[in-house]
């Protein structure tokens, strides 16, 4: 079934022309859009579904420093800045909070990971506690165990996925821009080598610069124009439950299982990095790059079945500008949520916190999440074909670093200073090397 997700209202009439058109209304491309468009820029932001309908929507929610990557770190820092300023400049309200994000432990291993993460993170002025064992049992309390560790991250938040990207959609047309929902992009036209315009399902928009954000869309894009970007989805499965009797923390991981706070009280329950693995066309196309990270996440990911395929976003078919695409056949990737994660996952959480035994499970959706071979995303301009900025890859982080990402790939576009150092996220990095090698944390 699909993620909760608030409703929104967008532009009717499709714009002959545009400084920028951003294809994809999550929330990566609909915080691209919303920058570019404070700047004072003509956007058109063009979504096949509806906002914030994939992984946008189906994702924790949780706007995180902790244990990021240290090229993502920067900018997850900057992000939190950003969802507060976003709520002040307009009005809007994302869910948004610096609740802090409690992490528990009996594993002496992942406690020492994380002391490594916490010293790494204090070079770069990043808060994060380790908690003693009575510390984490406190702040814990809720559990009603006994841990031998945890961390506490008290300048990190969660926001409201169902909210969240309509939300910044909404401030982009407040803004005099356009969002356009039910309108694929069948693909771009170039003049002399360089992009001169988007081809809709609706029509063409002149344009010198088009910003793929497509999610799990975005390499089968790429395809089409002969850019190699390599790219699995792995297939998730969350589901929420009924408003606890008791209060509970807002954001608690442990490896069992994690929970967070929904913004009317619900709780959002999934295991951590636990998945299925779809085989396509696609996926054996880039195997070799990818096999490094099946190895280490042997344990949480399982083989899939025919959903990748039926679903047609990890396709290697070409397409054609005067004809129906994939995206316009599957408007919004939805597959069935897994059964047997749903019921394990509900079995851990009220093994983790007893009292959610009298909450009811009330929904349970799966989403794709669209990951690269080093778990960051990738962001920047194609040498290949000038005025074409890719955005996508984000291996399930997008959501918390979604305006930092908007932010610095605005600066890209509109050759500002950059938010945070670009190069690190550059997709010219996966043809250097198919076995990509991976930060320590």
């Amino acid at each position: 079934m699909p993620a909760p997700l608030t409703l929104v209202q967008t532009s009717p009439d499709l714009p002959s022309d545009a400084d920028v058109v951003v294809i994809g209304g999550g929330i990566i491309g609909a915080f691209t859009a919303y920058y570019l468009a404070r700047r004072g820029m003509k956007v058109a932001l063009i979504e096949k579904g509806r906002i914030g309908a994939e992984q946008s929507s189906r994702n924790w929610g949780w706007c995180r420093q902790q244990n990021r990557d240290a090229r993502e770190l920067p900018m997850a820092t900057k992000s939190l800045d950003l969802w507060e300023q976003f709520a002040a400049q307009t009005g809007e309200q994302t869910g948004f909070t610096r609740c802090g994000l409690l992490y528990l432990s009996n594993d002496e291993k992942e406690l020492a990971g994380w002391a490594r993460w916490g010293e790494f993170a204090r070079t770069a002025n990043v808060q994060t506690c380790m908690l003693s064992a009575q510390q984490a049992a406190e702040r814990g309390k809720a559990t009603g165990k006994q841990w031998k560790g945890g961390v506490f991250s008290p300048t990190d938040g969660i926001a409201d996925p169902s909210r969240a990207a309509p939300a910044v959609a909404r401030a982009i047309m407040a803004l005099g821009s356009t969002v356009h929902q039910g309108c694929a992009v069948r693909g771009i036209e170039t003049e002399g080598g360089r992009l001169s315009a988007v081809v809709t399902e609706k029509g063409t928009i002149r344009t010198r610069v088009a910003v793929l954000a497509a999610g799990a869309w975005a390499s089968s894009f790429c395809r089409q124009y002969g850019i190699r970007f390599p790219q699995a989805t792995i297939r998730q499965t969350v589901l929420s439950v009924s408003r606890p009797h008791q209060e509970l923390p807002s954001a608690l991981h442990t490896a069992n299982a994690s929970m967070t706070r929904r913004f009317d009280g619900t709780y959002t329950l999934a295991i951590s990095g636990r998945g299925r693995v779809d085989p396509t066309a696609q996926l054996l196309r880039f195997a070799p790059q990818f096999l490094p990270m099946f190895q280490r996440r042997w344990r949480n990911l399982a083989p899939g079945g025919l959903d990748g395929v039926q679903a047609g976003h990890e396709s290697l078919k070409r397409w054609r500008l005067d004809r129906p695409t994939p995206m316009e056949k599957m408007r919004i990737l939805d597959p069935k949520a897994d059964a047997r994660a749903v019921d394990l996952t509900y079995k851990r959480a009220v093994e983790l916190i007893p009292s959610l035994k009298d909450s009811s499970v009330t929904a349970a959706w799966a989403g794709y999440v669209d990951s690269t071979p080093d778990g960051v995303p990738g962001i920047g301009e194609m040498s290949s074909l000038p005025g074409l900025v890719i955005a996508a890859g984000f291996s399930g982080h997008g959501f918390g670093i979604g305006p930092g990402a908007g932010h610095l790939i605005a600066d890209i576009v509109s050759g500002a200073h950059p938010i945070v150092d670009p190069l690190p996220y550059h997709p010219d990095r996966f043809r250097k090397s198919a076995w990509s090698k991976v930060a320590d944390f």
